[in-house]
């Protein structure tokens, strides 16, 4: 009888014990995800790393991780070598976290996504024609986030941007002089119609906005592009980056209105 109560207070006990983890990490969580609305990304990846020793597999907390060093290492500054360097290594913590995401969660669209922004980055800092395995592995990571069509609508839309954004971006070089290098898939067309499906799913954000303007350039639909961009500035701010995009988007316009 008594093994029985010490049995069943044991069990209550690692019941109890479960709920408090799964609390405290969503609690960490819930944390995080707002100090980011406030742009507070270094102190989101103080808190995000401190909760990867305390709960080393959760994947929930590795994206998040990932996310944050891209926030903090985009606005690091770049003008010397040794400056450049630092930010290079904050994107490639940000791979090796959504690596380990993508490994723990192989069936959710954010963990590639994040992975894909993370490469992304070490390609544009290498030099897309210098880094096509990784341009390549963008691709394919994207492909797979929208394949999978989970996380939300955001998430979709980032999948949708990334690779459409890839398109263009490989599409600086003519096809004659890609195909040679494994990337004769890119294609302005493509892109035009991933970045409308990405302005669809989440609607009147500039980033998205500005890009799928550029690709009506390339697909020499002037007027679409204008009308986007006029959009853009009525968008309301939504990242901190917004004030910068809105100054290209303008100058864009003006370049073309003529």
């Amino acid at each position: 009888m008594k093994n029985a109560i010490h049995l069943f207070v044991l069990t209550i006990f690692m019941l109890f014990s479960s709920y408090s983890f799964a609390q405290s990490v969503e609690d960490i969580i819930k944390e995080a995800d707002k100090l980011v609305t406030e742009f507070q990304h270094n102190k989101v990846l103080e808190l995000l790393l401190k909760a990867d020793k305390q709960y080393p597999n959760n994947w929930q907390i590795k994206w998040r991780i990932s996310r944050a060093y891209v926030d903090v290492g985009e606005h690091l500054p770049d003008k010397t070598d040794k400056e450049k360097e630092e930010q290079f290594e904050y994107y490639k913590k940000s791979f090796d976290f959504a690596d380990q995401a993508v490994k723990s969660a192989p069936s959710e669209s954010i963990t590639y996504v994040r992975r894909a922004i993370a490469n992304g980055r070490i390609a544009l800092f290498q030099g897309v024609f210098s880094a096509i395995g990784t341009v390549k592995d963008v691709k394919s990571d994207c492909e797979r986030a929208i394949q999978l069509g989970n996380g939300g609508n955001y998430v979709q839309a980032l999948a949708h941007y990334v690779l459409g954004r890839t398109h263009l971006k490989v599409c600086e070089k003519s096809y004659l002089v890609r195909l040679p290098l494994g990337l004769g898939w890119g294609d302005t067309g493509k892109a035009l119609q991933l970045l409308e499906t990405a302005n669809k799913l989440y609607p009147n954000f500039r980033m998205f906005m500005l890009e799928l303007a550029k690709a009506y350039i390339e697909e020499d639909q002037p007027e679409k592009a204008k009308e986007t961009l006029k959009k853009l500035e009525k968008a309301p701010f939504q990242d901190e980056d917004d004030d910068i995009v809105l100054a290209e988007a303008k100058k864009l316009y003006d370049k073309i209105k003529k």
